[in-house]
């Protein structure tokens, strides 16, 4: 009878422990917060403006901010998440750059008691969950946003066959996944579009500028790109004029995040579409941590809304973009 006692008071006190584990840490309402925005690089204009607006946001939250730069490295974010956590966040912010690679550093945080919100960017949703593992992911539909890509393209192709080169994001991200998923699979049900050939850039503008040069010299029939990020996108630009072929014209460029670089070229006639993808994240993620910390129901997806830039309103929005 005393075995079975103790073994039954073991199997409580483990059942507990396994509900316990998956409440989500509190948050105390309180005037000022202790937030670590954990970036993960920034090489580029909507990582940058990303940033800033976390930094604006702190001043007008009463927050006291404190922002790391992983540049581009996986394991370095999960070294910066580390450290927040050391330092006893109130919250972290975090957009990680692999879905798979970050999932330990929300876990980490998640056992610690600092309550987790992802920005702009997943982890593996098999393996970590919104209200359960972290509080809510705040971002676009990034499958969407390739879908809206691809029907502009299937709605504004003139030619008999289109021949598309792809430019992939980071490999293993969320944006890159999603945006190769949404567009790969509409094209697909189209009898005159094909996709020659896809690689990624790493959503940088000089790798964008390679791979483009590199796929030419192989597809030299292409005509279309659709690239992941602007960035790319600007970089397939610079290897098509090399090339000697004019973008917009012999090539049509298709491209996500609306950033001031991409709406010149839509204004110039080098790009065809930006889809948006705000990277203002700042005032949403305020919203969101005053309505966890006063107990209100947080969504497990805080969606953001997109737009579509073509040189019909280019003009009319270049002033909002970053």
């Amino acid at each position: 009878m005393k075995t079975f006692r103790l073994m039954m008071g073991a199997v409580l006190i483990c059942t507990s422990g396994l509900a316990a584990s998956q409440q989500l840490p509190p948050l105390e309402q309180k005037d000022s917060y202790r937030v670590g925005f954990a970036q993960m690089e920034s090489n580029n204009p909507w990582r940058i403006a990303e940033t800033q607006s976390f930094r604006d946001t702190a001043k007008q939250c009463n927050w006291k901010l404190t922002v790391t730069d992983a540049a581009g490295s996986a394991a370095k974010q999960v070294a910066d998440v580390d450290s927040m956590i050391a330092q006893g966040m109130d919250a972290i912010f975090l957009p990680p750059r692999e879905e798979r690679a970050l999932i330990p550093a929300v876990m980490k945080a998640r056992a610690a008691g600092i309550p987790v919100f992802l920005v702009d960017r997943q982890v593996d949703p098999a393996v970590a969950r919104a209200g359960e593992h972290y509080v809510a992911f705040l971002g676009s539909d990034f499958v969407e946003q390739g879908q809206t890509a691809a029907q502009w393209l299937v709605d504004n192709f003139e030619g008999d066959e289109a021949r598309i080169i792809e430019l992939e994001g980071t490999t293993g991200s969320s944006p890159a996944n999603d945006r190769k998923k949404g567009f790969d699979d509409l094209i697909a049900e189209q009898d005159n579009m094909t996709i020659i050939a896809s690689q990624s850039g790493d959503f940088s503008r000089d790798t964008g500028r390679q791979v483009m040069e590199t796929l030419l010299q192989a597809h030299p029939n292409v005509n279309v790109v659709y690239a992941h990020n602007d960035e790319m996108a600007i970089g397939a630009i610079q290897a098509l004029e090399v090339s000697g072929r004019t973008p917009g014209k012999d090539v049509l460029v298709v491209s996500i995040d609306g950033t001031r670089d991409a709406m010149r070229a839509i204004i110039n006639g080098k790009m065809e579409v930006s889809v948006e993808s705000s990277p203002f994240f700042g005032p949403v993620a305020c919203d969101v941590l005053k309505r966890y910390a006063a107990g209100e129901p947080v969504e497990p997806w805080v969606r953001v809304e997109d737009r579509i830039f073509t040189a019909d309103n280019a003009a009319d929005h270049i002033d909002e973009a970053y």
